[in-house]
């Protein structure tokens, strides 16, 4: 027998919180026990291998049988919802890695509901029609300027009229995943390549032409296959597929001298043809030694390209562009290195950077090692583009959840519900109160989208009210009443009593010498010495030079907290929310003007 392997992760809160001591049984397909694990402190396991069926079955297209042997995972912890996942299709010396993202109970629940997740057999190996529909000419339109890797992707679990809910996934998760739903793992790079390129393309073709939004629906894509590409939230996917998607993610096709996605039909090609793509014609290509680009105008218009679109990200700078590595020095470097010490605190196995800010050392080069190590990425200690978009998402998601409980603490959320009726319309603090609460819940539920923090009850906030009654089995009619306030809290107050705290930061934090800077008004800002910051920085005179970073000591009892700015905050919306004023954030961060840029890290003092 061949020999395939499995890595399984238990992570919540878009990976922001590794689950630790979960335990986790592997069965057989007639449920017979084949391992017993415990998850680290990264939320992981160790790899495992399992018997399975020689890789060459998975290049024969006139193969009727499974390419591959199928195992059950269960995973169980105390709080959590038990997580079943079945039909795991493990590949001859492929790695499946699997995230299992466990639900925490609700508040006073003992009894564990299970969740199960079924694995269906690969497109590629299936029958029904497939991406038969071209764009409609009617919508074409109503297109975004230029095509954008987005943060996230919002997908449909149903035909576009089904009532089935939508989840939230990562853009390069959803890639992973409808590469992994589709086709084989083990099929050539250069099939691999050709295949992903399309999935990237269809995709942004849908969310370029606003297909779906044009439309009146609340979602980017769905995942049937006769209408969009295949995709299984929960599902497993492959370290080969892991690999491709991590370099070219932001590449997609186009024609050349244009610079919208082209849409890219395809189908499997043995059960099913179609005018496009033939995913098993490309595995024929490519033993034939084409190269990825030589198999796409194979398919597709002689004249097509592969073009590059620029990803978006929620955090203050984008990728240089050109890979940071050992002896890299600069702002780019810095920043890495304040991201890095940040995700440490809910990732303690990744070792702290200790090199002078701005120099990548030893220590930078450990910590990014470790860091690509847990986060599936090629561990070489480059910070390239997918390294450093991989660690933009993971801190822009711990921030987000350490400000989510700063904004808690100041909101005074409490255990006793308000009794105020809310619906569409409604403005107020108890709105306020709402929608801080279905942030939090949404952080852990991807069925549930995040809303404006605005006291303002509008379309968005009813849109995931709705989902939350949807998920609670409660009237779905948007109405926030004594029935869904309880439901509010008794999850949110769950999810407190389940999901383990970060470390918390009592050392230090990072500012910027500005004019007008001493160490003596800095040390009465923010409630140290002077003698403090100069033993933190290795200081030997008082000397500052505007641009300088500097250690602040955080005081164990501070009275601020770390806020990173999203789009539509200004000062006053930030004082309003949180019970201070515009004067005293100014003050607190040494601002001179009320502009704010997003990404720009905040210190908000406590009302």
């Amino acid at each position: 027998m061949a020999i395939g392997y499995l890595r399984i992760q238990t992570r919540v809160a878009n990976n922001a919180i590794p689950l630790e001591n979960v335990q986790v049984r592997i069965l057989d397909d007639q449920g017979r026990r084949m391992y017993d694990l415990t998850t680290d402190e990264s939320g992981e396991t160790p790899i495992i291998s399992l018997e399975t069926v020689d890789a060459g079955l998975s290049l024969d297209p006139d193969y009727s049988g499974n390419p591959y042997v199928s195992y059950n995972v269960l995973a169980q912890a105390s709080g959590f919802r038990s997580l079943s996942v079945e039909g795991i299709p493990i590949y001859d010396g492929e790695t499946a890695i699997l995230p299992m993202t466990l639900i925490p109970m609700q508040e006073l629940q003992r009894d564990s509901e299970a969740t199960r997740i079924t694995i269906e057999k690969p497109a590629a190996g299936r029958t029904e029609q497939q991406l038969q529909q071209g764009p409609d000419p009617d919508l074409q339109s109503r297109v975004l300027r230029q095509p954008v890797i987005p943060n996230t992707v919002t997908v449909h679990l149903g035909s576009p009229s089904s009532g089935a809910s939508n989840v939230q996934v990562s853009f390069t998760d959803y890639i992973k995943n409808v590469a992994s739903s589709e086709i084989y793992p083990t099929w050539p790079d250069a099939s691999l390549r050709a295949n992903i390129y399309v999935i990237i393309t269809f995709v942004l073709n849908r969310i370029f032409t606003e297909w779906y939004r044009a439309q009146g629906y609340n979602f980017d894509i769905t995942n049937s296959t006769a209408y969009d590409q295949a995709f299984v939230y929960g599902r497993p996917i492959y370290e080969s597929i892991n690999t491709v998607v991590d370099q070219i993610f932001n590449e997609y096709v186009t024609r050349q001298g244009q610079y919208a996605p082209y849409f890219t039909s395809f189908c499997n090609g043995t059960t099913v043809t179609c005018a496009g793509l033939s995913q098993w014609g490309t595995v024929t290509l490519a033993q034939q030694g084409y190269s990825p680009l030589q198999i796409l105008r194979s398919y597709y218009p002689n004249d097509v390209v592969i073009a590059q679109a620029q990803a978006t990200t929620d955090i203050l700078s984008s990728y240089p562009g050109t890979p940071l590595r050992l002896g890299s020095a600069g702002l780019d470097v810095q920043t890495i290195q304040t991201y890095l010490n940040r995700i440490r605190r809910n990732y303690p196995a990744i070792p702290q950077v200790t090199d002078v800010s701005g120099v990548f050392g030893n220590s930078t080069d450990v910590a990014v090692r470790k860091f690509q190590n847990i986060f599936n990425l090629t561990s070489d200690g480059i910070v390239g583009k997918a390294t450093w978009y991989k660690i933009s998402q993971i801190y822009t998601a711990v921030t987000r959840l350490a400000e989510l409980d700063s904004e808690g603490t100041n909101l005074g959320i409490g255990t006793v519900p308000p009794s105020t009726v809310l619906r569409q319309g409604s403005r107020g603090n108890d709105v306020l109160t709402l929608q801080y609460i279905l942030n939090v819940i949404a952080q852990f539920y991807p069925n549930i989208p995040s809303v404006i923090q605005d006291g303002i009850f509008g379309s968005g906030t009813n849109q995931a009210v709705v989902s939350f009654q949807q998920t609670m089995q409660l009237t779905p009619d948007g109405i926030v009443g004594p029935a869904t306030w309880q439901a509010l809290y008794d999850v949110v107050l769950g999810i407190q009593e389940s999901v383990p705290s970060p470390t918390p930061d009592t050392g230090s934090f990072e500012y910027t010498v500005r004019s007008g800077d001493t160490l003596w008004v800095l040390a009465q800002r923010y409630g140290t010495t002077v003698d403090a910051i100069k033993s933190l920085n290795g200081l030997t005179s008082n000397i500052l030079n505007i641009g300088q970073v500097l250690k602040i000591p955080t005081p164990t009892d501070y009275n601020y907290f770390e806020y990173t700015v999203r789009s539509g905050d200004t000062l006053w919306v930030l004082a309003q929310r949180y019970g201070t004023t515009v004067a005293a954030i100014k003050s607190l961060n040494g601002l001179t003007s009320d502009l704010l840029s997003i990404g720009q890290v905040l210190l908000i003092p406590r009302g």
